[in-house]
């Protein structure tokens, strides 16, 4: 609202562009700056979660064992090594496309997003027939207008993907992707189940009655 929109340009920053027209000297340099330290720090707290959230996976049999690896000063040096290797690939990727480069990591972000609140809807589902079966306990807070409301979040949800598909090469390119991502998280799935598995049956369980809270193992069930 502040310059017209054509005065913006794709590759260089608004913020950039609206103090460089202010006419302050070096206010552009500055502002670049301020945009490239703002970048490194997000990419540096994206390694420290992203490294110790593999380590917790691994930790849990959701990744490879490996991942739980630590140095000597407490560091999860294999989850960030290997998130430093997404890194690379993506620099790799802004050297080949880089004027796609964006636009493709926006669109595969968005695959996760959508899977995650696809899930949690389906799981939301899943959890309602099994009150109603009187497999689990009854729970305070429910969805609003569920089941329709579910069933209307995943018509949403596919909507989306959709109209991702539309937008080529980008978005049609990624849905394509879609059913190589599926068979990848599928082999994923059988590497870890069992291991996944294990750690499930040996995990303490929490008993707890009126007059104490103790907590007890699970015994191990014959496969």
């Amino acid at each position: 609202m502040l310059l017209p929109w054509s005065a913006y340009q794709a590759g260089q920053s608004p913020f950039v562009t609206f103090f460089s027209k202010l006419g302050v000297p070096y206010i552009g340099s500055i502002m670049n700056i301020v945009v490239l330290t703002a970048a490194l720090s997000s990419l540096n707290s994206g390694l420290y979660c992203t490294g110790r959230i593999l380590r917790s996976m691994a930790m849990g049999g959701s990744a490879p064992s490996f991942m739980a690896k630590m140095s000597r000063q407490h560091v999860p040096y294999a989850g960030i090594l290997a998130t430093l290797v997404v890194y690379v690939v993506g620099v790799f990727l802004n050297y080949l496309v880089p004027s796609r480069v964006f636009e493709i990591v926006l669109n595969f972000a968005s695959l996760g997003i959508i899977a995650s609140w696809a899930f949690i809807i389906v799981c939301q589902m899943r959890l309602r027939k099994a009150i109603k079966e009187g497999k689990a306990a009854d729970v305070s807070f429910k969805l609003p207008g569920a089941p329709f409301t579910s069933w209307l979040t995943l018509l949403f949800l596919l909507s989306v993907l959709v109209l991702m598909a539309f937008d080529y090469p980008n978005g049609t390119y990624t849905i394509a992707a879609l059913p190589i991502i599926g068979i990848l998280l599928v082999i994923g799935w059988f590497g870890v189940r069992k291991r996944v598995a294990e750690i499930h049956s040996t995990a303490p369980v929490v008993e707890e009655d009126e007059e104490q809270q103790e907590i007890v193992f699970k015994p191990e069930t014959a496969s």
